[in-house]
């Protein structure tokens, strides 16, 4: 899909992910780029600094992503693209209390959902639209030092899965994007954490690969390369890579 003159909504926007690809969208021509995020004096000073629009808007509400979807479409009309990219990180075992169990499961899996039950009625019709979902290369393998967001990646990954075959017939397009390590205030004090072994990205670096993977519509976006090789050795042979997995995790709690 190409980006020009395209009406955009990107939800986490106001920092890291969402900041970069806003900026890139806002200069390959889209006609509006929309910043939803929580943070509010945060969203409005990047949405000036990029000439994007500002809305607030908590992803693990329903009803706050249907305002937000509601008032886009209330100046615009249309949505091309929304990017529903909001996440966030503690570590934790299977213990991790459940609000914290709970709210991972929110902004990580549920905020997908109100996405894609406010907007596809409307792309479907029209039959056009594209929905990127933010998940992570933990999604593909796992993390091993966050029981909840591994979990609730896996599961993001399985709705984008959903959304594509159910819908990729009816012309929607559906990418789902799975990084490593990138530079943003998640990943601050975080440099030697095990998503950083192939190095950490800055975030412009991933808006680019992120747009290129629109532009070819590939489902999935993995801006560190080795993640595909990666999963490709872990459903070649399962237990192999649990042991190699055992051995790492080993490795690191021995320093």
């Amino acid at each position: 899909m190409d980006i020009e003159r395209k009406v955009v909504v990107i939800t986490g926007g106001a920092s890291g992910i969402g900041k970069a690809v806003g900026k890139l969208m806002v200069n390959k021509g889209a006609d509006k780029v929309f910043l939803a995020d929580l943070n509010e004096n945060l969203l409005n000073k990047t949405a000036e600094e990029i000439g994007a629009i500002p809305i607030v808007c908590d992803v693990s509400n329903e009803e706050s992503v249907k305002a937000l979807v509601n008032e886009v479409t209330l100046q615009t009309k249309i949505i091309d693209i929304f990017m529903s990219n909001a996440g966030i990180y503690v570590e934790g075992d299977e213990n991790t209390l459940n609000q914290e169990w709970m709210r991972n499961w929110s902004i990580h899996v549920m905020a997908h959902v109100y996405a894609a039950r406010a907007v596809l009625p409307g792309m479907i019709k029209r039959e056009s639209g594209y929905l990127i979902n933010t998940s992570s290369a933990a999604g593909l393998l796992t993390h091993i030092d966050s029981a909840a967001y591994s979990t609730t990646k896996h599961a993001a990954i399985g709705f984008a899965e959903y959304l594509s075959i159910n819908y990729g017939s009816k012309g929607i397009k559906v990418s789902v994007l799975c990084p490593q390590a990138v530079k943003t205030a998640m990943t601050l004090g975080r440099e030697d954490s095990v998503a950083s072994v192939d190095g950490m990205l800055e975030p412009d670096f991933l808006a680019e690969v992120v747009l290129q993977s629109v532009y070819d519509e590939e489902f999935l976006i993995l801006p560190h390369p080795e993640v595909l090789t990666y999963m490709q050795r872990k459903t070649s042979d399962y237990e192999r890579w649990l042991g190699g997995m055992r051995r790492f995790k080993q490795r690191r709690e021995s320093k």
